[in-house]
């Protein structure tokens, strides 16, 4: 869809925000260029809905022309879903196409006793939308997940894998083939919520029979630890998401991320009172 002449103001506060921040990280990272083709992934919840919609809003505004492409991909485990999605997306003046793939029976057939289904289910959903993509010249894939996803990211790596890192909001994919972009970093998922509610769509719940046995109970624990935190210090979301953007080699204990900091002639950080 080429670019449209209306400006598509924002219709509330909240989607004002939402824009600005999403603006924000396509500014920041450079997520959106000039005649850029993007494969939105739409699975029907929230977060994808509302990513389709606010870039659909920045389409509509935006002084180059770029396109938009939604595609829900139908793995075979709940056969209204599909329906569901494409119905209640059409009611709020967007487009989505289906895609389905036999994703239930693959696992059905193929599952090793021992593996977890829902990451088997994940990484065959993420190649069949690679291929998708690839095989019809998308420049990038739009991904759903925002600053609550980042924060846990990061706190699951900090606790439990020893790395300091978080998702990556613009990044070519492991296919080498792929960009993958995550335009909702800077949002909250509680603006998110809020969201959909003041459009009025009703999000879309797949039925899985896996779903709730084999989820990750550590990205569990770490969501109730930010909620906990955000009681007394509302803004805790935003400051990890700060501490992703202000990194200081010079007080971490990465040797070669401080020797190159210190090859490209950078400064050593200010003492702090806080180090000892």
């Amino acid at each position: 869809m080429p670019a449209r002449t209306d400006r598509a103001r924002p219709r509330s506060d909240l989607e004002h925000l939402i824009m600005r921040r999403v603006g924000q990280a396509i500014g920041d990272f450079d997520l959106v260029r000039p005649g850029d083709r993007i494969l939105v992934a739409l699975s029907g919840g929230k977060d994808s809905f509302s990513l389709l919609r606010i870039l659909d809003l920045h389409r509509r505004r935006s002084p180059f022309a770029f396109q938009l492409h939604a595609v829900h991909l139908d793995a075979g485990w709940d056969p209204t879903a599909a329906a569901r999605v494409e119905a209640r997306v059409r009611a709020q003046g967007l487009a989505v196409e289906v895609v389905r793939r036999d994703i239930r029976g693959c696992i059905q057939g193929h599952l090793r006793p021992g593996t977890n289904p829902c990451a088997f289910c994940a990484r065959l959903r993420r190649g069949f939308l690679y291929d998708l993509a690839h095989g019809r010249g998308f420049t990038k894939i739009a991904l759903g997940h925002h600053l609550d996803d980042l924060a846990e990211t990061l706190l699951l790596n900090l606790f439990f894998s020893g790395q300091v890192k978080s998702m990556a909001v613009d990044l070519t994919a492991d296919d080498g083939r792929n960009r993958v972009i995550r335009p909702l970093a800077y949002v909250e998922a509680s603006h998110l919520r809020a969201y959909v509610r003041e459009v009025g769509y009703e999000p879309v719940a797949v039925d899985c029979p896996h779903h709730d046995q084999h989820q990750d109970p550590r990205r569990g624990m770490m969501r109730r630890m930010i909620e906990q935190l955000a009681e007394p210090y509302p803004r805790v979301r935003r400051s990890l998401l700060a501490s992703l953007k202000h990194v200081r080699p010079s007080h971490l204990l990465d040797l070669p991320l401080r020797a190159a900091w210190a090859a490209a002639g950078m400064p050593p950080a200010a003492p702090e009172g806080d180090d000892g």
